[in-house]
């Protein structure tokens, strides 16, 4: 049960950037829903005491004005994503300015080694506490739930899932 429970959440926290960008796009179309409809109650009055071509400029106005503020929005959290990443590779740059290449190829295989290590080390230890229930006459129901027990499965299946759910999600 604890498996399929992290499994899900697992998955799930993979979709959650994308359904907070729903929330948040929902939000903001109920929010302009309610300027349209403040808009137009604000154009009915003005209609009726006849200021129609001054609600026209206005109106204009506005829309130049909601366009150049979303327009610079993007604008500048796009540009503060890229300073961002540029930073970050300007960085892993000029950490490998004068290094040699087996140098780079160490601090680029850090991660993967690190990975691959504690796979093995889990492997070690799997196959050892096998050799050694095998030795003693463990039954292979016994040595299977000491070796693949909830928290392993657990832990599993969160890893699996966390990786190949945010991927799907991502595309």
């Amino acid at each position: 049960m604890l498996t399929l429970l992290s499994t899900l959440i697992s998955f799930l926290m993979g979709g959650l950037p994308k359904l907070l960008d729903f929330l948040q796009d929902r939000q903001d179309k109920k929010h302009e829903l309610a300027l349209a409809q403040m808009q137009i109650q604000r154009e009915m009055e003005l209609r009726k005491l006849g200021f129609e071509a001054q609600e026209r400029v206005e109106n204009i106005h506005t829309q130049q004005l909601e366009i150049e503020t979303k327009s610079a929005e993007k604008q500048s959290l796009i540009g503060a994503q890229q300073a961002d990443m540029q930073a970050v590779y300007a960085h892993d740059t000029a950490l490998n300015e004068g290094t040699s290449q087996w140098m780079k190829d160490l601090r680029a295989s850090v991660r993967p080694v690190i990975t691959y290590g504690f796979f093995f080390l889990l492997v070690a230890i799997d196959a050892a506490l096998a050799y050694h229930g095998m030795k003693t006459g463990a039954s292979f129901e016994d040595m299977a739930n000491q070796l693949w027990d909830n928290d392993t499965q657990a832990l599993f299946a969160a890893i699996i899932s966390f990786h190949f759910g945010g991927r799907a999600f991502g595309k």
